[in-house]
């Protein structure tokens, strides 16, 4: 075989991957076979590859590549999400950039520039994936936007409105000012900042009285229609039914009484603002109050706002503060440290604003996904403990605001021909909406021009929660061939933080139009860190370049590097040190190959003993590690699976394996040895493909020429040979015994080169027939004896109750060598007698932890087996 030196990552991923490619070993169409289906998670389409998306991608791409060895039809579906506010956000600032602004645009020229965008950026991420060895079907690539999906997401509406599941309504909602668009509960990040308490004294009306409230907002005091006192508050008993004097506006609003207030936060009087606060909102509507909104749609103050009109909501709060002091309202201010809700994508500090929007009643779509995942346990969440998080939002589960006031989206179906309230159809297209509204309003002369459609476009989640569904077209043709075979798919791998926004919606919308669960198994997995345990971020500088490190390390490294520290649902504290890692253990392997490929292969020379045992021994490793690793991806731990493939591959099959077959220097290997050794080494290749497609497809390919049905990617999944245990357990001993000999010649300074012989206080059969030649041969033992006797002139060690000595006197100067053993005797009896003295104090005893103590009692046990067998090497070496 012609096997390059050195493992070149490069060269090899870009071959292999176009061959895989070329060969159409990702694509998937319903046979005979039983389906394994995931969905992407889809990325936003502005988005690039971050370190997130290679662990949840990499996670996905073990299991589809293992179900395709398992034999199963292996389909993963990718995709892009459209992303509403974050392209939009684009494409308003490469306008910005050009000195237009949106209200510039017709909405059609508008979503002109954001299909360019689309398409100038939406397909970098995917093509990202491929450099990370992603086996999606390419060919069944999805956007969120595509015209069929639009369509799907368009008729779920009209489908919800129709069955009474989605209203308008006029609601306090959360209002982005940098996007000018609402967004749900979900969408907004609770962040506890510090600001200040305001102290304000309202003049009574009539009288040289004041009452002070306590705000953190000043600005919003002109918005203010009432005080509210609570009735039980006996200090503000004497100003029911009078009215107070807003400071700054001159306005005379009433004094309220309700049990809400709070008698002990603050003053005990509340300040209500019913348009910027939902529960003023509730007060406003329970007591009649007037609404007064004082802010524009970017948080600027409007016309309310007096002479403060046109400046942004945080200028005013410090200029009004100074304008209260300097007219005598403001008592005093206090530092306060309280919540702030902001905009997931934009950051910005959200409004409550009162507004017509669309709404999705939730409560009726709760009831069979609650069911699924925490009662019939239809679909599994790992790790468990989600299912607590799961629970929580879905029993407290509120309406979905669905309307969004942007142009990138699915634009509402609703269609207005008149002024009033009601005066609106929904329909999937203009012509059925024309149909309806002459129906409801007897106007058969009503045309096209006199409907104007909702400008609102519908949150990008009301696409993404039908993707299990609409990527196979089960909403356009529910009984077409692939929902059917395709649908539910198998596995989800997302993060916890969508598991409302994305995964429970997705299980709703399963049930309503599926009356069937989405997939089987979430697969929750954790944060990507840095080592210093923060989130990584742009902003923090501290998330490298995805692409920069599998230039560095290979996608192979990159891979193995992630998951050797993700296990589900904890976070991954990520650091370069695992790729380099993943990339040593890549050079490994190809060494290991290298190796194999070099040995000369006998025809005639017979198979020695110790390789005979060799293979029976790895093979019932092989199985034991088999056994480990289907429990481990059975429960979805998938870094486990992969550290127990990395132990069976580098300590097992290149530490102890290669080391028994080997042939002697200048020695041919027997053919039928070799051919075992290639056999188990392809076996290897599959088990560790999933994790390390690249390299392995490369070593198959070196080890013979394939046809193409016969790539690695396609071929089998390895049976679970027969687990002979007590091969495993006398080897396990094996080793101890010649770690013990190679610790000798180490400790002595006597060469490999130099014969040995081993004595045992035992009768053999611990060594389980044959392990005697591995002894022999990794531990260059002439001679192997069992007896019960000690040897004179010999160092000694032992494995659990049974001693070994290695005759030394004529290798060793014994003179030095006993000194060296009187000065570890002195050494250790020291280190005993340090142990004793704590473990006889009983203050220290009774009052540490019970682990350290045992700690200690085990220190002690172990100080005195090294005692006993220098006492025994110095008797031996005595003699």
């Amino acid at each position: 075989m012609n096997i390059p030196s050195k493992y070149d990552a490069a060269e090899v991923e870009g071959k292999w991957y176009k061959y895989w490619l070329e060969n159409g070993y990702f694509h998937s169409k319903p046979d005979e076979r039983k389906p394994y289906t995931i969905v992407i998670p889809p990325p936003n389409v502005t988005g690039v590859l971050h370190m997130g998306h290679m662990l949840n991608n990499t996670i996905q791409d073990v299991l589809i590549r293992r179900a395709r060895l398992q034999g199963f039809n292996a389909c993963w579906v990718p995709g892009t999400d459209h992303a509403s506010i974050a392209t939009e956000a684009k494409v308003v600032g490469r306008l910005k950039e050009r000195g237009l602004k949106k209200s510039d645009l017709t909405r059609d020229e508008f979503l002109d520039q954001a299909w360019d965008w689309t398409r100038e950026h939406g397909g970098i991420i995917l093509e990202q994936l491929k450099k990370l060895g992603a086996s999606c079907d390419w060919d069944r690539t999805k956007f969120t936007m595509d015209d069929d999906m639009s369509a799907s997401v368009i008729r779920v509406f009209v489908d919800l409105f129709n069955k009474g599941l989605i209203y308008r309504g006029y609601r306090m909602v959360n209002w982005d000012p940098e996007a000018k668009t609402t967004l749900s509960d979900e969408e907004v990040i609770h962040e506890e900042r510090q600001g200040l308490l305001y102290y304000l004294a309202y003049p009574v009306e009539g009288s040289d009285e004041k009452v002070v409230i306590a705000t953190t907002r000043p600005e919003t005091i002109l918005g203010d229609t009432a005080i509210c006192i609570n009735p039980a508050d006996e200090r503000y008993t004497h100003l029911k039914g009078k009215k107070v004097i807003v400071p700054v506006s001159g306005r005379v609003i009433p004094i309220i009484e309700d049990e809400y207030v709070d008698m002990e936060f603050g003053t005990g009087c509340l300040k209500v603002t019913p348009a910027h606060d939902v529960n003023d909102k509730n007060l406003g509507d329970k007591h009649g109050l007037e609404v007064i909104d004082i802010f524009n749609e970017d948080a600027s103050l409007n016309h309310h706002g007096l002479h403060y009109e046109g400046k942004d909501r945080f200028a005013v709060r410090k200029e009004i503060a100074r304008e209260l002091e300097e007219k005598g309202f403001l008592v005093k201010t206090e530092t306060h440290v309280n919540k702030v809700g902001t905009s997931e994508r934009t950051k910005a500090v959200i409004e409550p604003r009162l507004s017509d929007q669309w709404f999705l009643k939730m409560e009726t779509l709760a009831r069979p996904a609650i069911e699924a995942v925490l009662k019939d346990e239809e679909i599994k969440l790992f790790p468990k403990k989600f299912e607590n998080t799961y629970r929580h939002w879905m029993e407290n589960i509120r309406d979905w605001n669905i309307s969004r006031q942007l142009w990138w989206g699915q634009q509402v179906p609703a269609y207005y021909y008149g002024e009033g309230k009601e005066d609106f159809v929904v329909a999937e297209n203009q012509e059925q909406a024309l149909e309806l509204a002459r129906k409801k309003t007897g106007n058969t002369s009503l045309d096209v021009s006199g409907l104007r459609q909702d400008p609102d476009v519908l949150d990008t989640w009301f696409s993404s929660w039908l993707w299990p569904i609409s990527v196979f077209g089960g909403i356009l043709d529910p009984e077409n061939e692939e929902i059917k075979y395709y649908y539910p798919t198998n596995d989800l791998v997302t993060g916890p933080d969508i598991l409302f926004f994305w995964v429970a919606r997705m299980i709703m919308s399963g049930y309503e139009y599926r009356n069937e669960k989405p997939f089987t198994n979430v697969y929750l997995t954790g944060l990507v860190r840095d080592s210093q345990r923060r989130k990584m971020s742009k902003s923090l500088g501290n998330s490298p370049d995805a692409l920069k490190l599998i230039s560095d390390y290979g996608a192979d490294g990159v891979r193995v590097g992630l998951l050797l520290s993700s296990a589900a649902g904890n976070d991954l504290l990520f650091d370069e040190g695992l790729c380099q890692q993943g990339k040593g253990f890549a050079n490994k392997i190809w060494n290991a190959f290298r190796l194999v490929s070099g040995w000369e292969v006998s025809e005639t020379e017979p198979a020695p003993k110790v390789a005979e045992v060799a293979v029976r021994w790895y093979r019932s490793k092989l199985g034991q590690t088999l056994h480990e690793i289907e429990d481990h991806f059975a429960k979805y731990r998938i870094s486990d699976a992969l550290m127990a493939t990395y132990k069976l591959i580098w300590d097992d099959f290149c530490s102890w394996f290669l080391e028994m077959v080997k042939p002697a220097y200048g020695h041919p290997i027997s053919k039928t040895t070799f051919e075992q050794v290639i056999a188990l080494f392809e076996e290897n290749l599959k088990i560790l493909h999933p994790f390390m497609p690249f390299l392995t497809e490369d070593i198959w390919q070196h080890i013979e020429k394939r046809d193409s049905d016969k790539a690695l990617v396609v071929s089998d999944w390895p049976s679970i040979p027969e687990v002979d245990h007590g091969l495993l357990e006398g080897f396990a001993m094996v080793t101890e015994v010649i770690s013990g000999i190679r610790t000798i010649r180490k400790d002595k300074n006597i060469a490999f080169k130099e014969v040995l012989e081993l004595h045992a206080t035992h009768n053999g059969s611990a060594f389980n027939g044959n392990l005697d030649e591995v002894v022999k041969k990794l531990g260059n033992i002439t001679a192997l004896h069992y007896n019960i006797e000690k040897v004179e002139g010999s160092v000694s060690f032992r494995v659990g109750a049974d001693e070994y000595f290695v005759p030394v006197a004529g290798s060793v100067d014994v003179e030095s060598e006993m000194e060296k053993l009187k000065e570890e005797l002195s050494y250790a009896e020291g280190f005993l007698k340090s142990v004793r003295g704590k473990l006889s104090n009983e203050r220290f005893v009774n009052n540490a932890p019970e682990k350290v103590v045992a700690i200690e009692k085990q220190k002690e046990a172990d100080t005195l087996a090294k005692i006993l067998t220098i006492k025994e090497s110095l008797s031996n070496l005595g003699k």
